[in-house]
Parts: structure tokens; sequence; C-alpha cells
């Protein structure tokens, strides 16, 4: 039986979601099911396809186990925020004369870890929250409730690509520090006065390769104790305070 809570989350059939995407909500995903066409779930996709909305194909069995009713072959997670643009974001820290921070997550998948980095990162004074549309922990109800609201006013950025961002960002004049274990340099020796922006990895395999190459510099937090990894919402705290600190 699912949580009541957990219900209002989510919608279920063709024209029901159709009108949900039409109306403006904001979506987390849609779920459809493989191997099964039909005008109404061809005319989702290509909503989905022109709003950007992350779409998972799955077997008929998972609607099933989330709705016991009459799914139509979609369901519709519906995100608890509204997404924001970083370009308009990066835009406005610049026109406000304003050092951007921004933290990028790569593949952030426990709920509550997401949300206690999003309370970290507002009350450090972040100006935005990047994550990608797929692969990251669902933004909902719980996440909101372990950010203690705070999702409610840091803006968080979905988007395609994380490289591509890291690109971005780079070409914006952000400098790209990547938080790892595997870095070269304490993390209080980077200079964090400037623009930059702050890459974190998932809780299972890190940062990805292929990103860490885009750094500009790769820092870990030092560490007395014989354990050698922190959670990921502690590392993104440490880091945050660290460019507070050195900003006040």
């Amino acid at each position: 039986m699912l949580k009541q809570e957990f219900k209002k989350e989510f919608i279920f059939g063709i024209h029901p979601v159709i009108e949900a995407i039409k109306s403006g909500r904001e979506v987390e995903r849609l779920l459809i099911q493989k191997d099964t066409r039909s005008d109404g779930l061809n005319e989702i996709m290509k909503l989905a396809a022109q709003l950007k909305i992350p779409v998972v194909k799955v077997p008929a069995e998972k609607l099933s186990r989330i709705t016991r009713k009459v799914h139509q072959g979609v369901i519709c997670f519906l995100s608890a925020i509204t997404y924001a643009s970083l370009d308009h974001v990066i835009s406005d820290c610049f026109q406000k004369g304003s050092s951007p921070l921004i933290l990028v997550l790569d593949r952030i998948t426990d709920v509550r870890n997401f949300g206690a980095i999003a309370r970290s990162a507002h009350c450090m004074g972040a100006h935005a929250i990047v994550v990608p549309e797929k692969g990251n922990a669902q933004i909902n109800s719980d996440a909101v409730k372990t950010s203690s609201g705070a999702l409610h006013h840091i803006p968080v950025c979905r988007v395609s690509s994380v490289l591509q961002t890291l690109k971005y960002l780079k070409d914006s004049g952000l400098i790209i520090i990547a938080c790892s274990e595997k870095g070269n340099k304490n993390i209080a020796e980077c200079d964090m006065k400037v623009p930059v922006a702050l890459l974190l990895g998932s809780e299972e395999n890190g940062i990805q390769t292929d990103l860490l190459k885009l750094a500009d510099e790769i820092a870990f937090i030092p560490m007395a104790g014989k354990v050698s990894s922190l959670n990921v919402s502690v590392a993104a705290g440490i880091a945050l305070y660290e460019v507070i600190r050195q900003r006040m």
C-alpha cells in the first residue's frame, strides 16, 4: 500500500497525463510501458521531447506495482518544485555583481542525501543546484522535507548533459572544482573567491571520469580518522562551508 502523500505525486492515464503536461505542471519524469503503441502515447512522447521531460521505458509489471488502477501504459511523476534556467541564474549573478557559486551533482540517487545537500547549499549561499535529467534522485516530498523546505528557495536546474553543462560553466568564467577523495589538492588551498562550480559525484561511484577531466582542480577534504570517505551530503556541506569561509 503506497503512502497517501506519495499518491499525490503521480498521475496516470493518457488523457490526465496529456492535460497535466499541457497545463504547465512541472513533471519529474514519465514512465511509459515498453512495447506498446497508441496515438495517445505517441502524443505524450512528442510533448515530452518538446519540453525535455525525461522518459523511462518500463515493463507493464512495474507500472502495475505503482498503481493497480488502469494506467493505460503511462505514469507521470510530478515534481515538488519548479525547475530554473541555469542561463538565467548565471546571468542574474553577474548582473548583480555576485560571484556565482553553483553546485553540480553527478547522479546523487538517495533522496535524503539530495535533500540534505539542498539544505546546506541554501544555508551556505549557493546560487543554484544542477542535476541531470536521468540518474538523479526524484525531487519529491521526502526530498523537500529533508531539505527543511530549502528546495523551495534555491533554484534547481535540470540538464540533459552534465558534461555539456560543465563546458558551459567554464565558458561563462566559472572554475570547476571537483570534490573527490582521489584529489591531489587540499580543498582549503583552492581559491573559492572566484566564480566557482563545485562538482560532487554519486554515492557509489563518485564523479564520472569524463567529468573529472573537465575539472580545473580536483580537491580532497583532509581527514584524520581511519575511514577514508565521507557521505556525499556531508562532503557537500564541508565544501560549501569552505567557500563561505573564504568569501566572508
